[in-house]
């Protein structure tokens, strides 16, 4: 009986296929579906057990696994700084800083890895973050500025036509001040396409942390009869938090006792990344050489009268960063120009200064520190 049934469908099958066969030089239009009909009919002449396997095939032609997914691919250009969400430095977050808490900062600066592990590298890319015509950018010559502002360019203009009263007395009192709210913030020990993401890029040793990038401009100021004080306080150190409110203390304790002061820097670096880990270094070229990009951020007050004194401190950022830019092109980033604080209530000319990302090293900051302090100098005793 189990002979006769085999039989009865082969046959079967045998007549469902010449009809699929003469429907296909009729109408090839209908050649998908009839290519199913012959499968299914082809399964009454199958060996025993065969059912399930052909069940198995098709299912897996219905469902076919997901395709690998390729990394995301970044393109290091200039549209890149716009079209991305810019990320903000913990460094920088004044309103969040309790938020955060970083690894404890190492006492010296780490030795470089002769090779790191595969499963610790993470990827480095350096990037022009200069200013471009697009978007919130604010540009007249040499100037770039960023606007998170609701301040309109017609406003931005009218602030800026009336040029900066700072300016060197040449006394023999301090006119800068410069000192570090994170002065632990330290860099990328090696200039490489890979960094280790086991390094927590803070450092108690001063001669690689961002003291060593104030110091500095604080030689270039003194060289130039420009009378500095550099406080080296690690405000971030032991505790990461409340940062601010101790250099708030040290710079009030300072300004009381000399009131000659007229310029006062927080000197840090910044943290930018990309999606996966990417870390990026905003960068430049100078006569062969790698310079760090730096970023001056000046503060609006957001009607509250907290930052009184704005105006005063963004006309002085404007022909501070002009004048760097001026002098080497490129070397900036836009002035970021939004409603935070950090301090800048405190002092005309009260300015945070970003010296490059955790991606660039120690050198190409210094190198750009220079730069900024010789600008710094020319537009003490220029304007």
């Amino acid at each position: 009986m189990k002979r006769t049934s085999k039989n009865k469908y082969m046959v079967s099958g045998v007549f469902f296929s010449l009809i699929l066969v003469l429907f296909l030089v009729i109408s090839p239009t209908l050649s998908p579906f009839l290519d199913r009909a012959a499968m299914i009919s082809a399964v009454f002449s199958m060996p025993e057990g065969s059912l399930a396997q052909l069940q198995q095939q098709l299912s897996e032609q219905n469902n076919p696994p997901p395709l690998p997914t390729a990394a995301p691919h970044i393109e290091p250009s200039k549209p890149q700084e716009v079209q991305a969400t810019p990320t903000p430095s913990p460094t920088l977050d004044e309103d969040n800083e309790d938020l955060v808490s970083p690894e404890e900062p190492t006492q010296e600066q780490p030795k470089v890895p002769v090779d790191i592990p595969k499963k610790h590298r993470g990827t480095v890319i350096n990037e022009d973050l200069s200013g471009y015509d697009t978007g919130n950018y604010y540009h007249r010559g040499s100037l770039w500025l960023r606007n998170y502002t609701d301040l309109t360019e017609k406003e931005l203009d009218k602030i800026l036509s009336t040029p900066t009263d700072i300016k060197s007395e040449f006394v023999s009192e301090p006119e800068v001040l410069i000192y570090h709210t994170h002065a632990t913030e330290s860099y990328n020990p090696t200039d490489d396409e890979i960094y280790d993401k086991r390094y927590n890029w803070r450092t108690t040793d001063n001669n690689n942390n961002m003291v060593a990038v104030g110091a500095v401009i604080a030689n270039v100021l003194e060289e130039n009869g420009v009378g500095v004080i550099h406080d080296t306080t690690q405000h971030d150190y032991p505790s990461y938090n409340g940062s601010y409110e101790r250099s708030y203390d040290t710079v009030t304790k300072i300004l009381a006792e000399n009131p000659s002061i007229k310029v006062v820097l927080d000197i840090h670096r910044d943290a930018i990344e990309r999606e996966g880990g990417v870390v990026v270094k905003p960068t430049t070229i100078i006569d062969g050489e790698k310079y760090a990009q730096v970023m001056i951020i000046s503060n609006c007050d957001d009607g509250s009268g907290l930052i009184p004194k704005w105006r005063d401190n963004l006309r002085f950022a404007s022909v501070f960063s002009a004048k760097i830019e001026e002098n080497n092109e490129n070397i900036t980033r836009p002035i970021l120009f939004s409603h935070r604080k950090y301090n800048q209530q405190l002092s005309t000319g009260s300015l945070l200064l970003e010296f490059g990302s955790h991606a660039n090293t120690i050198e190409e900051s210094k190198r750009t520190a220079q730069k900024v302090g010789e600008a710094l100098v020319q537009v003490l005793t220029e304007y």
